[in-house]
Formats: C-alpha cells, structure tokens, sequence
C-alpha cells in the first residue's frame, strides 16, 4: 500500500463515525468509553470483540449475520480496518465498530463484564520463540480477556496455523479451563459448530480452496 494511499485512509478514518481512535495516553489515563459501549451503541445488545480484526472482513459478516449484538473490531492498524470501516457505513450496518489500539491494553478499554465473547481469527502465529509474548493466547492475554468477559463468557480462535491451535491447547489444559470445542480441521469435522464455519473470509476460501486445514477452539478460562 502506498504512502499517499495510507495517509488517505488515516483520513477517512478520523471522519468515520464507527471508528474510534485514543492514543495510548488516552487509554491509560482512563478511556472514555470503558464501561460506557452500550451508550455508544445506543442498546444493551452483547458486545462482541474481534481482537487483530486486520480489514475488519469478519467483524462486518458478523454484524450482518447477528443484528442482535453489536461487534467491535480491534486492531493497531487503522489503515487495514478501514476497509471493514468503510463497508460498514455504506451498508449502514450500525451494530459494528473498529477500535485503534494495541490489544495489550484491552482492559483499559473495556470494563469488567462488558463483553460477551471474543473472536481470535486467523492472528500471526508468531512461531520464533522470541515472538512468544506476541501470542495473542499466551497466559497473560488470556487473563486480560477473561477481566472484560462476563461470567461464562466465550472465546474463539479460529486459524490455519496447526502450531497456534496446538500450543492454546497445552495452554488450556494446563490451566484447567473449559474447552466447549475443539478440533484440527473443522470443515471435515464430523459435526462442526455453525458458528465456526457460517463466515469465510477471502483469504479462509483461499485456504480451503489449496485444500489447507482449519482449526478452531470454544473455550471458557478459569483463572
């Protein structure tokens, strides 16, 4: 993506209504909307959270599929969601946001039972050791979901990575959390959630398509 094609989006982005952007020193010194998003979305639907949302493709098939709860796309990389921003409005969608921020600081942006299930789809494996606190379900994260989630809340990941699928299942057994479902290539499962495999995106089909598994876990944690 070009420079020029960038700083157009960032643009785009600061005049969007369903994209909010605080600095880091916003959500640290106490971020407006934590424990306010229902305000924002002007219901008391649940709130979904899609954490590394990239073009914010799923968290838009998903405010279309469930008018009934609201979506929150999160990502540091305001130029790729701008896509999924974008697509939203046009189609008024108004049960879908986009949140600019590092998903480090995820409970400074959310409050305590605020959220009802959170999507991990499809995030950088982040395979090199040194990478390993970048996970996005290391035990540090998943504790800071579990601060935001409601009681029993559930959390998805779905990826074509068999490393990432198989290290979050060492990670949950050790803790003794409640995997709801789990399996190694959930399109040739025998009875796979409808959840899990109602919404493809452009680059699942692609993966499907050169016949690449893809694995999926429901999980509730316990810490």
């Amino acid at each position: 993506m070009g420079s020029k094609n960038k700083l157009k989006r960032f643009r785009d982005n600061e005049s969007f209504e369903n994209v909010i952007q605080p600095s880091r020193e916003e959500v640290l010194a106490g971020f407006s909307l934590k424990g306010q998003w229902h305000s924002f979305f002007k219901n008391d639907n649940p709130i979904v959270l899609e954490l590394g949302c990239g073009k914010g493709e799923y968290s838009v098939a998903l405010s279309k599929k469930y008018p009934d709860k609201n979506f929150i796309g999160v990502d540091i990389k305001g130029a790729r969601f701008w896509r999924g921003a974008k697509t939203a409005l046009e189609n008024d969608f108004q049960n879908v946001a986009f949140l600019r921020t590092q998903i480090e600081l995820i409970s400074h942006c959310f409050d305590e039972n605020e959220v009802s299930e959170i999507w991990i789809t499809f995030p950088d494996p982040q395979i090199k050791y040194k990478r390993t606190k970048h996970r996005l379900i290391t035990k540090p994260f998943l504790e800071k979901y579990q601060r935001i989630l409601e009681p029993n809340g559930f959390i998805h990941l779905k990826t074509d990575s068999e490393f990432l699928h198989g290290y979050l299942l060492g990670v949950l057994h050790e803790g003794n959390h409640d995997i709801i479902f789990a399996h190694h290539d959930i399109y040739n499962s025998s009875s796979p959630p409808f959840e899990a495999t109602a919404i493809q995106t452009f680059y699942e089909q692609q993966y499907l398509d050169a016949k690449k598994a893809i694995t999926y876990v429901k999980f509730r944690t316990r810490y």
